[in-house]
């Protein structure tokens, strides 16, 4: 693979335009930056010449958004492969790496509960959550509500009586050699106590993930011919105990009705569009009968038609998640080049893989369902955004105009400072960029060259450090020949660097005194394009560096209230640091005075039992089951945590404070009891 190093400009696409020549006409995968080096758009290409050409004819014959991206780039670049496999892969990578804001970006229109099974542990647990896979669980659906899956696996239990407790709870059962109440009730055969090895729990796991999986019929016929030979042999207690079992596996296939009679395992796949977005609705079809239900939303980046949208949605549904991909993928249309999209799909899941198109029968009609669910979708979407979009432009636009800024800041930093009386001073920087969070970018500090409490020096340090690493970063940027900027992405990793954006406005929590001690820290490092403001909490007044009068907003600004958002979400963003930094420091000085207990043992047991308050509440003989902990180590321990501050052993303190105060542990402030 040989990459071309681009050249930028700011006076349009013509100006960086690479000579026709001098692009090759192999396949390959190409990248457009913007004055900055940020990645702005990734596309491939069977032939890299005549794909790139067509970006720099006349601006007036380009799709407008494409038409936007040109003349916002300084630069293009590209790499060559060898197979047109090689650069869909390469393409996955370089959208996932670098966010391109101009590619096809397919956002969940909403959180998706997830049936998960932690296969990666040695007791593997059912449970019911949300976001993003991890590693070492096996998941099923999505699912369109947390109840019904929910209901349905409180019936399977019955049959297939796995671990579903959290961890806590299964280590206590441990500790104290009783299981919980699903033990008792058979609807857990209840691993914690020892009454079913790991390998007979592993089995009971695997069935389960079986059924879920689609291969119930094997289940169901077991079940059903295990109940007769109970019943033949008169052993009718165990027939009646099997024949409830079978009627609640019915009951479980009867929330997932058959759709398709071949009894297939395919995703169902339908787009609705309009010129400027598009919806993606997908069922998940497993054993012929639906089992989850997903819908993303994206704007439309460029001029291309259906086939492209399918084919930009299959390889970021499938590249990154090979477990995913189904034997049958029904799609409205073929991708461009369906062929090498199939052997793509068949490498990562090591067994055929077919795209189609339905053209009569149960197939068809699922889909078309399927797209009266991505149409409502649709409309359901561009009914919210319509005003949240306008909401947020208005907002931006009032903020610029109000403190007569010279661009609209699509990119915003707040800082916040936190402290209890001085100790565990901690600081928050939190993003939004288009007046929405970007909680990727949000950042911690602890602060270390201020004692006491001293919000004015504390601030100034915040911003010295998160502002000196900006310079660091963009001074470590490798630059090209005719760079009219540095480049923001490490060149090693191809990743955008930490701290190397500057913001379009800093905001601090505070009046004049925090403003100026931001100011100052950017006047000593030699900034001085970056504004500056302060937001008082007492009258949401907007204070200015050197201005004797803050800038006042309209009580019902949009600008105004996105302000408030910022600082409210940089104070809740602080006050969760400080809160687990205090919890553990708590923890760890409570445990000071206990002979010979160091710090490892000291980090083993909050790891063990979470908090302070846990380990207060515990008996002596909990305690002596932490690795490394002996009975009169315990019993030191118990005395120690229950003479510290807010323990039950001396004093009338309230909770983690002086006698008639107390803590509210949601902000961490000091108030009267």
């Amino acid at each position: 693979m040989t990459p071309a190093r681009p050249s930028r400009s700011s006076r349009g696409p013509l100006s960086y335009r690479p000579e026709p020549g001098s692009i090759p006409t192999q396949p390959g995968v190409y990248r457009f930056r913007d004055a900055s080096g940020r990645v702005i758009y990734v596309g491939k290409a069977k032939n890299l010449r005549a794909r790139l050409s067509s970006y720099f004819q006349d601006i007036s014959n380009l799709h407008q958004r494409t038409a936007s991206m040109v003349t916002t780039a300084a630069g293009v670049e590209w790499t060559v492969v060898n197979t047109e496999v090689e650069a869909l892969q390469l393409e996955y990578s370089w959208i996932k790496e670098y966010d391109p804001r101009f590619n096809v970006k397919y956002r969940d229109d909403k959180s998706y509960p997830w049936l998960a099974v932690t296969t990666g542990e040695e007791f593997p647990r059912v449970m019911v959550g949300r976001g993003a896979k991890r590693k070492g669980t096996r998941y099923f659906g999505p699912y369109s509500h947390a109840w019904a899956i929910r209901e349905t696996v409180d019936i399977l239990l019955r049959v297939f009586p796995m671990r579903s407790c959290s961890n806590g709870v299964f280590k206590r059962s441990q500790q104290i050699g009783r299981p919980c109440l699903l033990g008792y009730i058979d609807k857990c055969a209840a691993p914690c106590v020892g009454n079913v090895s790991a390998e007979d729990h592993r089995q009971i796991v695997d069935d389960f993930c079986d059924f879920m999986g689609g291969r119930t019929r094997p289940f169901l016929r077991r079940i059903e011919q295990e109940m007769y030979a109970a019943s033949e042999e008169m052993d009718f207690e165990k027939a009646a105990r099997l024949r409830d079992d079978l009627g609640a596996m019915n009951r479980a296939l009867e929330k997932q009705a058959v759709v398709l009679s071949d009894g297939a395992d395919a995703d169902v796949i339908a787009l609705a569009e309009d010129p400027l977005e598009v919806a993606v609705q997908i069922f998940y079809v497993r054993g012929g009968r639906i089992r989850g239900q997903r819908g993303w939303v994206a704007d439309r980046t460029d001029d291309g038609g259906t086939s492209e949208l399918v084919e930009d949605f299959l390889l970021q549904l499938y590249a990154g998640d090979a477990d995913a991909v189904p034997r049958e993928i029904l799609v409205p249309e073929l991708p461009p080049d369906v062929e090498t999209f199939e052997q793509l799909l068949n490498d990562l899941r090591r067994a055929k893989v077919r795209i189609r198109v339905p053209q009569r029968g149960d197939k068809k009609t699922l889909q078309e369902t399927v797209a009266r669910n991505a149409g409502q979708a649709l409309v359901l979407h561009k009914t919210k955004r319509a005003s949240d979009l306008t909401t947020r432009n208005r907002a931006l636009e009032e903020i610029q105009q109000a403190l007569e800024l010279d661009d609209v800041p699509l990119r915003i930093e707040c800082y916040d400072v936190s402290n209890l009386q001085g100790t565990e001073v901690v600081a928050s920087m939190v993003v939004f960029e288009d007046g929405l969070s970007r909680k990727g970018e949000y950042r911690r500090f602890v602060i270390r060259g201020v004692d006491g409490q001293d919000d004015v020096a504390s601030v100034h340090e915040v911003i010295t450090r998160r502002f000196k690493r900006l310079l660091d970063e963009q001074a470590k940027s490798e630059r090209v020949e005719g760079d009219n900027g540095p480049m923001l992405v490490d060149p090693e990793t191809g990743r955008p660097r930490k701290f190397a954006y500057a913001p379009g406005l800093v905001v601090v929590d505070g009046g004049p005194p925090q403003v100026a001690a931001a100011k100052r820290a950017l006047d000593e490092l030699g900034i001085d394009d970056i504004p500056v403001v302060g937001l008082a909490k007492r009258l949401e007044e907007v204070w200015v560096p050197g201005e004797e009068d803050p800038v006042i907003l309209a009580r019902s600004s949009e600008g105004l209230y996105l302000l408030q958002r910022l600082r409210d979400e940089a104070h809740r963003f602080a006050i969760t640091h400080h809160r687990n930094r205090r919890s553990k420091s708590m923890v760890e000085s409570a445990l000071d005075d206990v002979p010979g207990l160091g710090e490892v043992r000291r980090k083993t047991l909050l790891k063990h039992f979470g908090s302070l308050k846990k380990l207060r509440t515990a008996e002596v003989e909990e305690i002596a089951q932490v690795p490394g902990i002996g009975p009169r180590t315990a019993a030191a321990i118990k005395e120690s945590v229950a003479a510290a501050p807010g323990g039950a052993g001396k004093g009338g303190a309230g909770q983690d404070g002086p006698v008639g105060m107390t803590v509210n542990t949601a902000t961490g402030e000091i108030e009267d009891a």
